[in-house]
């Protein structure tokens, strides 16, 4: 399986334009620009797309592991907080804070949070991600 996503970019770094599209059409030609990624203009950015499908990709991960262990959630709620550095390389994606909130009728507290956090390790974007990944998960009733 593959998927596709395309950036295109004009101008020079500070005052450039770009868009950004993906192939099913979720995203076409969204504008991003160094203004949106590192002055807070409204817009999209890498960073946030990253945290986007790291949140999604988790909370689908968690469904299916909580199914294998015979329960089912109410709600998943999952939020990525993505921290961009800057070091002697440049810039660097370094970490990524996941917060949880699920209500799982029948979890109980200890099963939930290994669930969750086999979920971490094991959802696809988490793998390919080279960044400190944490994650604080709450269990609602």
């Amino acid at each position: 399986m593959k998927k596709t996503a395309s950036a295109v970019w004009q101008g020079d770094l500070k005052s450039g334009k770009g868009t950004i599209s993906t192939e099913s059409g979720a995203l076409k030609d969204n504008p991003y620009g160094f203004n949106t990624r590192f002055e807070g203009a409204p817009g999209t950015n890498p960073e946030e797309l990253i945290g986007a499908a790291h949140a999604g990709c988790f909370s689908m991960a968690l469904s299916m592991m909580l199914g294998e262990a015979g329960l089912t959630a109410e709600r998943i709620n999952t939020t990525a907080e993505v921290t961009l550095d800057k070091d002697d390389k440049g810039f660097s994606i370094t970490a990524i804070a996941l917060t949880l909130k699920a209500k799982v009728p029948g979890a109980d507290e200890q099963q939930f949070q290994q669930i969750a956090n086999q979920a971490k390790e094991g959802c696809p974007v988490s793998r390919v991600l080279n960044a400190q990944i944490s994650l604080s998960a709450t269990l609602e009733s």
